[in-house]
């Protein structure tokens, strides 16, 4: 008891235990509603194997069978006072505690000399693009949303730093355009 799960999943799955009872079809429709994919991934059978395993380890458990009209039974889950107390110290711990993550963007960004100046410029302008699309499409999502900003916040977050990448993206393909992030010529050393 009290193993801590790695998948973040779980952070969604008790974060809406703490609001309320739940059964996974149901936590599945709200994560979606508050466009939580941005913050997990969230597939059907990951978030039963989630739950699965947070039952398993005491930190939920079932407290009733539901059935509503032709539907399957589900099953309603609650925290218990391990699984609040554990989610506490695992938010404390992510939040204070800077980790390096590995993105792939860094660790294909600082090869982009191999693109060549037009390709990496191409590439970078693409991506800012790409990821003007996305802060649109969300920033239109969220509109219909009533939640309190709290619940949301971490969209805040992706969102402000969707944006400070654009921003760097476009700067960098500026400098690279005007020559200011030089390049070395074939057979130069770095």
């Amino acid at each position: 008891m009290g193993r801590r799960s790695r998948n973040t999943l779980a952070l969604a799955v008790l974060g809406l235990l703490m609001e309320q009872p739940s059964h996974p079809y149901e936590m599945a429709q709200r994560l979606r509603e508050r466009n939580k994919e941005t913050s997990f991934k969230v597939t059907t059978g990951s978030l039963y194997d989630v739950v699965e395993g947070l039952e398993r380890d005491g930190w939920i458990r079932a407290v009733e069978i539901v059935r509503d009209g032709n539907r399957p039974e589900r099953t309603v889950y609650e925290y218990t006072e391990l699984g609040l107390a554990e989610f506490q110290k695992w938010i404390d711990e992510l939040i204070r505690v800077p980790v390096n993550e590995y993105p792939k963007f860094i660790a294909a960004v600082s090869y982009v000399g191999v693109l060549g100046v037009e390709g990496a410029v191409a590439a970078l302008t693409e991506r800012a693009d790409r990821l003007e699309e996305s802060v649109r499409q969300t920033d239109d999502q969220l509109k219909g949303i009533t939640l309190r900003r709290l619940f949301m916040i971490e969209v805040e977050y992706a969102q402000a730093m969707r944006r400070a990448e654009v921003e760097w993206l476009r700067q960098a393909a500026a400098e690279m355009t005007a020559g200011t992030i030089a390049w070395p010529k074939p057979g130069e050393e770095q």
